[in-house]
Order: structure tokens, then C-alpha cells, then sequence
């Protein structure tokens, strides 16, 4: 790789004043003055019910209330993949917690308490709450019109049951591969449903103007997919794309849950019943909880036949995804999901059935990992068990079967280049790998674990990113994207790419919020992919803005084109070296020619980027065919645990992580992804558990009941190693990372635990509690057998 003046430096973040400051505006913070009204959602009771009739009588006395709005008002279907959702519950209710009505008020006061007295007569349905009875041949059917449904192309839905899409993977002959096979080993495991924990609430403001233009404030990482769903939806009214803005300020935490469209097309769709008055809908913590997506649940039965070398033959995979009420966004997980879940392996002969399965439980939806974190569990836990039985150390067994570059993918494209191998490596000598350890306290045991991951963007074929760049009178730079800034430092490395093309420091550089009116298209800050795609735009802006500058120096001054280059916020010729010219002398009002007139103008870059390599349409019994996956980022993670053998409580001395990230553009910005990422799939691990009642609804929707890390778990040693395969497409050779860190948090404690105590934990949550009771239960059986 080339030496960078600022990409591959740890440049601090250009975002950090602002927030530090308390300059940074969220959602809660922008004024909206005294005509702002509040809305105040009303809420199934039930699971599963026919809307009978809903009476708005007494809300709309109430002192305050401005208008009721019912799904009569919005019979409308919207859906980022899959059009399977109404605005506001028409006939039927498929949650706890979905939206059926809303009163709009003055106070928030008086929104609350309106919506209280909307009167709503149900006739329960049968309940449906989990994926074994939604696969009965006699279950109720949640969506009986699945048929009907617009989805995309990729899609394949299951009309006249409960799957509300089927991903097939067929790689080889895994049938045959099995009969051959020296051992074939088979088990499930199980996940469960988990919440994103923003740090801030969903919320938006809707403003439809008496121009009958609707501007929307969202808390989104998707302000360009927001307007498209919202300017769809709302068709019926007479909104065009061009009628619809929305704009995305600075944004607490997302982790996939502010991705598409959840709540926000309430504050729109309500907007439009108020001309000229704004309208906020902010979710309270419950709510977040139970109506916003939440992590999907799943149930992993994997079948893998291996040879007495260690060489896995084949491997049957079968996802059931609880995917919830609606599966509007959700599908595509499951989608993405059993195309990779063979996991980072070379395996000749693979079946995957990938089952997205309806559900009387909230939707599920994007979430950190894009289900990967969920099959890798049951996957890894499962790498370790095998080698255990055929006595391979683990790390040795990985290495063996471990993708390399040009290996065939499960849909029949070749894997990119990546430093797996070298990862596996650093990690077993960074955690001592093969070195047994042992407390100094007899109750206590020591263990250590180790698991692979990969991840590839989950996107569609034409997922586009664009920027603009414009220079300023001092050659300072304005960056206008519609990539969102959700804590990974994404502004910070667009001005870091911008930089090293135009020689301008990142300290000079301003990169813009969204505002779908002024900044150009981002498809969605989803995939971990914007690194990736949205630095490319961005750097082909500022390519496409340097070479303009070559053009002018050479029509206006004569030199030689092919000797220019930038350097130090000037023009400099590798044939004049006297020649230097400082941007800011020219790069708005231009260069004077000897009589007065001049040449020039104000420089405007533009860059866009879409992978045209890429397509989703394939077989869709076998998935072969197509490149439904841009790359791959891999990595490996090894972790020391120290477990207390009578209470199960755990402590985590060191966690290490590997992980291959192309060209690291900013190695302390990755280094708080590994931390960060290790941290909250550690969390997944040993602390959160959603928990329902028999009648659909959440038991736990707070962090008083709900738990969450703190700094205080972060693990006392966390070690970060950075490798750098350059992905070719990539700016610099950059691909992205953030999602991954958290991967393989879940099977790698497991498998320490099983290192430690000798016990196999195959159900998430892997808790103190279920530690100890699993110990219990073993040394019953001891006892019994000794007896």
C-alpha cells in the first residue's frame, strides 16, 4: 500500500466538538415553537384480534385534542421489501403494541390521556408465538393475503401458510457427501429475541405545509429510503418524491433498529391530516422495546459430515426465524443469513433452508449482524464440538477448513481476498492458545474459546451512494452526503478520503447531515457498507473535483497536465518545481489572464458509486447463479473467561479480536468498533433476554427489567489486531467492519464455558444462572452413574 498523508492515520473525529459541546441537534433538541403538536399512539392489547369497531367519540372532546386519526383515514400498504404492513391496523391486530389509532393534541399531556379513552372492541384471535406452532399444518394464518403481497424478486414467499419467505441454498451434492463422510455430527440451538438499546428514542416530526409540501425530521439511518416509503405510501394523497423531504440530524445510536421504516411513516401519514401545523411522535423506552424492530429469534439444526482429517465434506443448515408480526424488513435478514450460513469455510457440499417464518411477536428487523451473530452461535459452537470428537485441537480444525481466496461460494462466485488465516493465527498466540490456565481460586475455573466470523453487505444489486464536495474561498471543503453519522465515525473518514485526494487536512472539512433536498442519494447507512460504497462516491468526488482544477491550471496557465499534482493545499508541477499555487488563490473566483478577463469558477466535485457487478437473481432452488454478495469481511476472536463453578458468574480477563478490514482508513475509529462491538455481543451473551407472556406480550420492555452492559463489563483487556488485505473496489482499499465486531461474541463464551466446565450451554442466553444449573444437572448425572 501507498503511504498516506492522512488515510491510515488516527485523525481525531471532526464530529467530536459539536458533541462534546452539546452543539450536535438530535430529534429531541430542534424547537419547533408554539404551534408544535403532540401525537399520542393507541396500542393493541392483543396479540392477535379482529378490530370490531373503534370508537373516537370521547377522545375528540377532550380539552386539547386537535383531531383522531384511525387506519380508516390510511389504508395503506407500505414495506421496504415487502409490502405487508398498513400505516395504522385496519381489520385485524398482529402484536402487542401495534398502532391502531392516534389523537393529536396541544400538550403531550393531553394526547396521553385522549388516547385513553379510545374505545377499540376486539374479537380475540388464536395466538400464535412461536415458529413450531406458525409451522403446524393446521395453524392459524396471519397473513392469509402473503400471496397477494408486492416483494421484491428475490423473494419467495409460501401463500396459504406462515412462511413468509424461503431462502434455498444448494451447493454440491451434500446427500451423497453425508453417506461418505467418516462422522457426521447434528444438533440444535437456539436464540432469542433481543432489543437494540439506542441510546436515543425513535422520534420524528411531520410538517405538511399549506404549499402541500411534507418535510419529515427523523432519528433514521435511512433518510433516502424514508422518503421513497413514505412518497409510495402516501400516493393516494397526491405526494411525489419531489413533494417529500426528510431530514436526519445527528443521530444516538441506531445498531439497525432507525434502518427503514418503522414509526416515522406515523408522523408523516399524520402531518397530512393538520396542514400547517408540525407533528411529533417520540417513542417513550417501552415503546422502543415492543414497537420498533426487534433482533429476530432463531432456531439453528445443523448437520455437518467431516472426514477423519478434519476436512468438512458437507453441511445441512436449517434457520427457523421468528420473524414476527410483519416482515417487511426482516425477510432480507433471513435472506442474507442462509446465503452465508455455512459460515468462513470452505465446504464442497452444502444444503441451506433459511425459514422466514410469521409470528403474533413484534417485528423483527435489522439489528447488528443481520443475523449473522445468530446462526455463527449454533454454527461455532458446533466447529468446536466436532473437533472435540475427532480429537483436532479447534484452531487447528479451523485452519483446515477456513475459506481462502477464490474458494467457491455457496452461490457460486469466488471469495474475495482476505487474511482469515493470518487472523486465526494472531489471535490463538495473542490468548495463549494451547496454554491451559488455572485460577488461583480452587471455585473457580479458567477457560478460553475462540470462533470465526464473516459478514458480507446485505443489500440490493443497486445500492447506490453519491456526494457532492464543494470548495469554499479559503479551500476549506463542504461534504454533502447521505450517510449517516450513528456514532462509527463515518464523517470523520469522508473527510479523511477527501483529504488525501485534494490535500486539504480533515480539519478543514465539513461533512453534512442529510437533508434529501440538498444532499444527494444514499441508498441507507445499513450493511456496513458505507465505508465501502459512500467513500467511494466520495472519492470520486474529490477525483472528479481535483481533476477539474488540472483542467483549469492547464487552459489557464499552460502547464503541463500530466505533471500536475496537490500537495499542501497547492498545485505543484513535477516539471516546474518552482510552480506552487495555493488553492485558496483560485478555486472560487478563478485565475486572471493577462487582459483582466479570467478563467474558472467555483469547483464542484461529484462522485457516485454503484456496484454494478452485483445481482440478487439466482435459482431459487439451489441459489446458484447471480452475486448476491459484494465481499466478505472475516476475522477471528479468542476470549479468557473465569467462571465461579457454584454461582456460574462470570469475568472476562481478555478478549481478542482480528479482523480483516482491507485498508484500516482510521485505526483508532476501528479499535472503538472492536471494543464497542465486542461489548454489546458480549451483552447479547450474558445479560439480555426478552421475555413475553403466554398472550404475546413483553414482559421486560425497561432496563430496569431489561440488562444492559455498563462500562464496568467491558473486559479488563481487550486487544485489537487490524489486517489489511486490500479489498480491490474499495477507497484505499478499505472495506467494512462495524457490524462484525459484535459476531462472535455469543459462541466463542460458549465455548470457553465448555473449556472451563466441561458443559455445552446451546441455548442464548449463556447466564450465571443457566451455568450453574447445567453444573447441577451434570453432577446428578455423576452421581447417579457413580452410583
Amino acid at each position: 500500500m501507498e503511504e498516506s498523508k492522512y488515510v491510515g492515520k488516527s485523525t481525531v473525529r471532526i464530529d467530536g466538538k459539536a458533541k462534546i459541546s452539546g452543539a450536535a441537534k438530535f430529534i429531541e433538541d430542534i424547537d419547533f415553537g408554539a404551534d408544535l403538536l403532540y401525537a399520542e399512539v393507541v396500542e393493541s392489547k392483543f396479540a392477535h384480534a379482529i378490530i370490531n369497531s373503534i370508537d373516537t367519540s370521547e377522545a375528540e372532546k377532550f380539552p386539547g385534542v386537535v383531531k383522531v386519526v384511525t387506519g380508516k383515514e390510511f389504508p395503506y400498504r407500505f414495506g421496504l421489501y415487502m409490502h405487508d404492513r398498513y400505516i395504522f391496523a385496519q381489520d385485524r391486530v398482529r402484536f402487542v403494541g401495534e398502532q391502531i389509532a392516534a389523537v393529536i393534541a396541544r400538550t403531550p399531556a393531553a394526547a396521553r390521556k385522549a388516547a385513553k379513552l379510545v374505545k377499540v372492541d376486539y374479537t380475540e384471535l388464536p395466538n400464535v408465538l412461536n415458529v413450531e406452532d406458525a409451522l403446524k399444518k393446521d395453524t392459524f394464518l396471519l397473513h392469509p393475503e402473503l400471496g397477494n403481497y408486492q416483494h421484491v424478486p428475490w423473494f419467495f414467499p409460501k401463500p396459504d401458510t406462515n412462511i413468509s419467505h424461503l431462502r434455498k441454498v444448494r451447493k454440491g451434492d451434500a446427500e451423497k457427501a453425508f453417506k461418505e463422510a467418516d462422522f457426521v455430527f447434528e444438533d440444535t440451538y437456539t436464540v432469542p429475541r433481543y432489543a437494540h438499546c439506542a441510546i436515543e428514542v425513535h422520534g420524528t416530526i411531520g410538517l405538511f405545509d399549506n404549499s402541500e409540501r411534507l418535510t419529515v425530521w427523523t432519528a433514521s439511518q435511512s433518510p433516502y429510503t424514508q422518503r421513497h416509503l413514505f412518497a409510495e405510501a402516501l400516493s393516494p394523497l397526491g405526494l411525489t418524491h419531489k413533494d417529500v423531504r426528510v431530514i436526519t440530524p445527528f443521530v444516538g445510536g441506531g445498531f439497525g433498529g432507525k434502518a427503514g421504516v418503522s414509526m416515522e411513516i406515523i408522523g408523516a401519514a399524520l402531518a397530512t391530516t393538520v396542514k400547517g401545523r408540525p407533528v411529533k411522535v417520540l417513542w417513550s423506552r417501552a415503546q422502543e422495546f415492543y414497537n420498533t424492530y426487534q433482533r429476530q429469534g432463531l432456531t439453528c439444526r445443523i448437520k455437518v459430515g467431516v472426514n477423519k482429517d478434519g476436512k468438512i465434506i458437507a453441511m445441512d443448515n436449517t434457520l427457523y426465524w421468528d420473524a414476527g408480526a410483519y416482515v417487511e424488513y426482516g425477510a432480507n435478514v433471513v435472506n442474507a443469513a442462509g446465503l452465508s450460513a455455512s459460515g468462513p469455510y470452505n465446504i464442497p457440499n452444502v444444503k441451506i433452508d433459511s425459514y422466514c417464518v410469521y409470528t403474533n411477536l413484534p417485528p423483527g428487523g435489522p439489528y447488528r449482524g443481520f443475523g449473522y451473530s445468530e446462526f455463527l452461535f449454533g454454527l461455532e459452537s458446533h466447529m468446536n464440538e466436532i473437533a472435540k470428537n475427532i480429537n483436532i485441537d479447534p484452531v487447528q480444525f479451523r485452519r483446515i477448513n477456513a475459506i481462502r481466496e477464490g474458494d467457491i461460494l455457496n452461490y457460486g462466485g469466488k471469495m474475495n481476498p482476505n487474511g482469515l488465516i493470518e487472523a486465526i493465527d494472531k489471535v490463538a498466540e495473542a490468548i495463549d492458545w494451547g496454554k491451559k490456565e488455572y485460577s488461583d481460586d480452587p471455585n473457580k475455573a479458567i477457560g478460553k474459546g475462540i470462533a470465526l466470523f464473516w459478514k458480507a453487505p446485505a443489500m440490493p444489486p443497486n445500492a447506490s451512494s453519491s456526494a457532492f464536495l464543494k470548495f469554499n474561498e479559503d479551500a476549506s471543503l463542504n461534504i454533502m452526503i447521505s450517510g449517516m453519522e450513528i456514532g462509527q465515525g463515518l464523517l470523520t473518514v469522508m473527510a479523511q478520503i477527501a483529504a488525501e485526494v485534494l490535500s486539504v487536512p480533515p480539519e478543514k472539512i465539513r461533512v453534512e447531515t442529510p437533508d434529501t433536498d440538498r444532499n444527494p442519494y444514499e441508498w441507507q447507512t445499513v450493511a456496513s457498507h458505507v465505508t465501502w460504497g459512500c467513500g467511494r462516491a466520495v472519492e470520486r468526488a474529490a477525483i472528479d473535483a481535483r481533476e477539474q482544477i488540472f483542467d483549469l491550471i492547464e487552459r489557464a496557465l499552460g502547464k503541463e497536465r500530466s505533471s500536475l499534482y496537490l500537495q499542501d493545499e497547492c498545485v505543484k508541477s513535477k516539471k516546474d518545481i518552482e510552480f506552487s499555487l495555493p488553492l485558496k488563490d483560485f478555486i472560487i473566483n478563478g485565475i486572471m489572464k493577462e487582459d483582466g478577463t479570467y478563467r474558472g469558477g467555483p469547483i464542484i466535485g461529484r462522485g457516485m458509486f454503484m456496484p454494478e457487478f452485483s445481482s440478487a437473481l439466482s435459482d431459487p432452488e439451489t441459489s446458484q447463479g447471480g452475486k448476491p454478495n459484494v465481499h466478505y469481511t472475516v476475522g477471528a476472536s479468542a476470549i479468557k473467561i473465569e467462571i465461579d463453578r457454584q454461582t456460574g458468574k462470570m469475568t472476562i480477563p481478555k478478549a481478542v479480536l482480528a479482523i480483516d478490514v482491507g485498508r484500516a482508513l482510521n485505526p483508532n475509529l476501528i479499535k472503538g468498533q472492536i471494543t464497542g462491538g465486542l461489548l454489546q455481543g458480549i451483552a447479547t451473551v450474558l445479560y439480555e433476554d426478552m421475555r413475553y407472556s403466554d398472550k404475546g406480550k413483553l414482559l421486560n420492555a425497561s432496563f430496569s427489567d431489561y440488562k444492559i452492559p455498563t462500562a464496568m463489563d467491558i473486559p479488563a483487556e481487550v486487544v485489537s489486531i487490524i489486517i489489511e488485505t486490500p479489498q480491490p473496489d474499495g477507497p484505499s482499499g478499505a472495506r467494512g467492519m462495524g457490524e462484525h465486531t459484535m459476531i462472535p461474541a455469543a459462541p466463542m463464551i460458549a465455548n470457553a464455558v465448555e473449556d472451563a466446565l466441561g458443559i455445552r450451554i446451546k441455548s442464548m442466553p449463556v447466564t450465571a444462572e443457566k451455568i450453574a444449573l447445567s453444573m447441577i444437572n451434570e453432577n446428578i448425572k455423576a452421581d447417579i452413574i457413580n452410583s
